[in-house]
Order: C-alpha cells, then sequence, then structure tokens
C-alpha cells in the first residue's frame, strides 16, 4: 500500500491523465474486471474492445507498445480483442522542428544545417517516440534523422511505474488476472520500452541483421551512422522503395510481387530458425521493396530473439503436425505449457484436435488461429518469445498474401528445412562445439594427474572385495576407474597428437 501511494503521488499528474482518458473513453469496466476498481456504466459492452484501443492510442507509446504486447496474446484473449489491438500504430501529429532543434543540437553538437551538406527542417513522417527528417551526408549520401521527441523518456518512465503498480495489485487482488501474468507482461513492456527509447540498440540491431545478411544482396538493411548517432538521434542511409501492399504498385517499379513474397518467406524463416534474431514487426510500414526484387528492412527498434532451444521446438511442432504425429505435439505443447497446470489429458485433447484439423497440411494463419484458441480453452499457455515468433510469421503471412494472393508460406517452410540442416553442417556451427569440447578436454588433461592420484588412494585405502560379494558397490568403482583412465587417455592423446 504504501509503494502503491508513493508511485501515486510522484506521478499524480500522468495518473490524473490517464483517468481522464479512461473516462472519456468509457473503458471503466476494465480496471472492475482486473480488480482494481468498481464497476461503471461504460457503454456498449461489445464496442469495448475499440474504445480500449482508441484509449491506448490516446495515451501514448507506452500504452501503444502494451496493446501491440496484448496483440500477440491469442492463448489468453478472445479474437475481437486481438483484432482490435492488431490495429495499433503510433502515429502522432508533427511537431515544428524549432521544438526539436534544442535535442537534435545537443546530440549533434552542432546545427544540423552545419552537420549537413543540406537538412530538411519538414519532417518526413511522425510517430508517437519519435519525429524523421531528411539530410544529406557531405560526401552526398542521402540519410534521415530519427529525432526522439523531447520529453518522452520521463513520460514513459512514468507509465512504466504506473502500469508495473496496477499489475502487482490485479495480481493480488485477481485469481483470473493471474493466468495473465501481469507482472511478467509489465517486465517485458518495459525492457521493450527502455530498449526503444535509446536509438543507438536499434543501430546495433541494425548491425547485427545486416552481418546475418551479409552474403545475400536482396536483403538491405540502412547502414547505421555512428558518428552522429546518440540515445537520441539515429542518423541512416535513406532508403527509397515501394511500401509491399499491392501487386499493381509493385509491377510499376518493376518489381515481381512472386520473387518478393518468395523472398520475404526465405528472410523471416531464416531470421527465426537459423539466425536465431528477427525483425519483430514485419508489417508493410516496415518493409521496401526494391528494384532487383530486394527487400529492405526497417525500424528495427524491435528485435525478437531465439534460443536453440526454442528453434527445435519450432520445428518440432511444424515437424509434428505435418506427419500428423500428435504424441510429439503433445510433448511439445507440455513443454511449452509446464508450470500451467493442465492435465496431460488436456494436453493430448489439445494435440489430437490439432493435428486432426491441420495435419499433413500447413497453412499457418488457420493453424495459429486454432492453436491460440485451442490453448486460451484449455488453459495452456505459451511461451511469450513463442507467441512473437508466431506474431512475426503470421505478420509476413499477411503482407505475402496481399502481394501474392495464392502465396503459400508452407512451401517456404519446406525450403526453410534444407538451410537449417546445411546451416547445422556448416563450419560456423560445429566450430564453437569443437573449440568447447577442445576446452574441455585440455581442462581434464591438466586435472587427470590428480584426480588419478586421488582415485589410486582410494583405491588402495579399501580392501580388495570380490564383485560377487558386493556387485552394487565394486561395480561403480571400477566403472568410475576405467571412465576416468579413459579420458586420461583421450587428453595425453590430444596433448601428444
Amino acid at each position: 500500500m504504501l509503494q502503491t501511494l508513493i508511485v501515486a503521488g510522484r506521478d499524480r499528474h500522468r495518473l490524473q491523465e490517464i483517468a481522464q482518458v479512461a473516462t472519456r473513453f468509457g473503458i471503466g469496466v476494465l480496471a472492475a474486471r482486473f480488480g482494481l476498481g468498481t464497476d461503471g456504466a461504460d457503454g456498449d459492452p461489445a464496442d469495448l474492445p475499440r474504445r480500449t484501443r482508441l484509449a491506448l492510442e490516446a495515451l501514448g507509446p507506452t500504452f501503444v507498445k502494451l496493446g501491440q504486447i496484448l496483440a500477440t496474446r491469442g492463448d489468453l484473449l478472445p479474437p475481437d480483442w486481438i483484432a482490435e489491438f492488431e490495429r495499433l500504430h503510433s502515429s502522432a501529429p508533427t511537431l515544428p522542428f524549432a521544438d526539436l532543434r534544442d535535442a537534435v543540437e545537443t546530440a549533434l553538437g552542432e546545427p544540423p544545417e552545419t552537420a549537413f551538406a543540406s537538412f530538411d527542417p519538414n519532417p518526413l513522417a511522425a510517430a508517437s517516440m519519435a519525429q524523421v527528417h531528411r539530410a544529406m551526408l557531405q560526401d552526398g549520401q542521402a540519410v534521415v534523422l530519427k529525432i526522439r521527441r523531447p520529453g518522452i523518456r520521463p513520460r514513459i518512465e512514468a507509465d512504466l511505474r504506473l502500469i508495473a503498480q496496477g499489475a502487482a495489485l490485479a495480481e493480488r487482488a485477481s485469481a483470473d488476472t493471474r493466468r495473465f501474468q501481469p507482472v511478467a507482461l509489465v517486465r517485458e513492456l518495459a525492457a521493450a520500452m527502455l530498449d526503444e527509447c535509446d536509438f543507438t540498440n536499434e543501430g546495433r540491431n541494425a548491425d547485427r541483421l545486416r552481418a546475418d545478411f551479409a552474403g545475400d544482396p536482396r536483403v538491405v538493411v540502412p547502414t547505421i551512422h555512428w558518428q552522429y548517432t546518440s540515445d537520441a538521434l539515429l542518423v541512416m542511409d535513406y532508403v527509397d522503395g515501394v511500401r509491399p501492399t499491392d501487386p499493381a504498385s509493385l509491377r510499376a517499379a518493376g518489381i515481381d510481387p512472386a520473387a518478393i513474397a518468395a523472398l520475404g518467406a526465405d528472410v523471416v524463416l531464416d531470421m527465426v530458425l537459423i539466425n536465431g534474431r528477427f525483425h519483430a514487426d514485419p508489417h508493410p510500414g516496415n518493409l521496401l521493396c526494391l528494384p532487383g526484387n530486394r527487400i529492405a528492412l526497417l525500424d528495427l527498434g524491435m528485435i525478437g530473439h531465439v534460443s536453440p532451444r526454442r528453434r527445435e521446438e519450432f520445428v518440432g511442432f511444424v515437424q509434428a503436425l505435418q506427419r500428423g504425429d500428435p504424441a510429439l505435439l503433445a510433448d511439445i505443447l507440455g513443454a511449452w505449457s509446464a508450470g500451467a497446470g493442465v492435465a496431460p489429458e488436456a494436453v493430448c485433447g489439445a494435440a489430437d484436435r490439432l493435428v486432426a484439423r491441420h495435419g499433413g497440411q500447413l497453412v499457418l494463419r488457420a493453424i495459429v488461429t486454432d492453436l491460440l484458441t485451442v490453448m486460451r480453452e484449455t488453459g495452456l499457455v505459451m511461451p511469450s518469445d513463442l507467441l512473437l515468433i508466431f506474431k512475426a510469421l503470421i505478420t509476413i503471412d499477411g503482407v505475402l498474401a496481399t502481394i501474392q494472393p495464392d502465396f503459400d508460406l508452407s512451401a517456404a517452410l519446406r525450403r526453410a528445412s534444407l538451410r537449417i540442416v546445411r546451416a547445422r553442417l556448416s563450419a560456423d556451427h560445429w566450430g564453437p562445439v569443437v573449440q568447447g569440447l577442445a576446452w574441455e578436454l585440455g581442462r581434464i588433461g591438466d586435472d587427470a594427474p590428480r584426480l588419478l592420484r586421488l582415485l589410486v588412494r582410494r583405491l588402495e585405502a579399501e580392501p580388495v572385495v570380490p564383485v560377487a560379494v558386493q556387485p552394487d558397490r565394486a561395480g561403480p568403482r571400477w566403472i568410475a576407474a576405467a571412465i576416468l583412465a579413459g579420458a586420461t587417455l583421450i587428453a595425453a592423446a590430444g596433448l601428444l597428437g
């Protein structure tokens, strides 16, 4: 209670703004639903998802990002809420450059008119966190400046404190709310928002993705100009291209929609299944199609990471459906929902249902829609990092289907399986494994004389007992001795070889 009062007092002005927006859009009923207030007359309940989305947009980038994270939780929220949250965007009115000038001059150490050969004070684009302007370097390279809006970081930090406190209260007050794991959700939100507030994170993300696709000239990631970049200002190459919104606009620019669709699918699957690092929001505004059937990746503030274990699980999930194997699928669903308290028979039932509907075919959007519905109905829970993967795949699937209506992502998944095999057989994959093995063998070799002396003393100190008398004690000792001796010989061979 004391912590609640401290946060409410510190951020009282922002709390008043939030309350006013909640009243304006009639979403006070949500507070009651999560155990944070009393129910009120808030209008038509069927319209609540739309009004909530409008309220989140009015509250700014922190709440927009919260809604975008919730849009990935189809395992918890019904389809009408997911559909509204998927429409969230962070647009905002443009600011006169005079309001941004101090921030830009502080970041550059000089006016932009002298730092660059040319600078356009008229904004190219605007969002709730940043505004974009065009410029040209002294060497003639066209660039854009992404400028953080003044005062936005303290506002985001206040929002995060208030949301975190509300999540803690809701988790204590309502058993139904605890299934949403609101405290963990807010931790995810805070990490995403603070990363996006610091534009150097986006710059590093761009450098990493560019390195991932260094061998593929069809994938373009704008170069970051670090000499001008800071936490409040990002300067990168300007990319002129066509949004992947309809096939006619692509053909008019000399770009083949079918080639772009195939490339887009391959790029996203390589990011997820091979590189382990992917663009978490590949919607049409973050992609550009370029002449030569190339793709440019933009707005890299939100990057997802996939551990080797998650990659294996995702591949196993796909293979279980391809083979029509409910036992394998049940194992994977059970691993994802470990700790959720779901009965094994419910897990098996969910696997049987999914295989019956989708076994042998891979229509990703239909699979994921059914999967999330089944999980919501049975209480299964999917780890948030996997939800981000599925969300990215569904998003790119929707984009590609727009420019190539008969596009089939399942074919791209089959192509990706061959690249996964090649990647696992490559020197890049096995090099670190071999190095780690060599290190361990070297360490065993260093310790082997000492361990062998300890073993000899132990054996000398004990009476010799026939194996037939005490098989349970003697057998393991001699096995251990044989293992140690074998390890010593292997290490010695490595040192002498």
